[in-house]
């Protein structure tokens, strides 16, 4: 069966502070905003870029459809880093840390992970060096 889709674009995710929040992706991952506009029905929207990769996040403000509470383990980010220790040096540097690990996997990989303001997770894995 032929694909349906051409390709993954973004990952959407409602936020309860937008400014904060996209401050947050910057400071910690060094994400750029690639574009921000108004939604036809009102909803604040602003894209990040994610480096090395064309998919993009999408932070999303429309506080009227209530506060956002994200359910715990329920969804998470991952992205790669070079070094686990620099990692986790950048982020105290900046008043932020981890909310579990780093942990060695059975792959030789090392996980931890980063709670976003709203309570996403978002896991930082620094793969083995082969």
């Amino acid at each position: 069966m032929a694909s349906v889709v051409c390709k993954f674009l973004h990952t959407r995710m409602r936020v309860n502070d937008l400014d904060k929040t996209t401050e947050f992706y910057q400071k910690v991952f060094g994400l750029e905003v690639t574009r921000s506009h108004q939604s036809p029905r009102g909803s604040k929207l602003v894209f990040l870029s994610v480096p090395n990769s064309e998919e993009e996040i999408e932070l999303t403000y429309f506080p009227s459809s209530g506060p956002v509470v994200v359910q715990e383990d329920l969804i998470h980010l991952a992205f790669e880093v070079e070094s686990m220790s620099k990692f986790q040096a950048h982020i105290e540097s900046i008043g932020v840390s981890l909310s579990d690990g780093p942990t060695k996997s059975s792959s030789g990989s090392i996980f931890a992970f980063v709670d976003a303001p709203d309570g996403y997770e978002i896991e930082v894995i620094e793969k083995p060096k082969n």
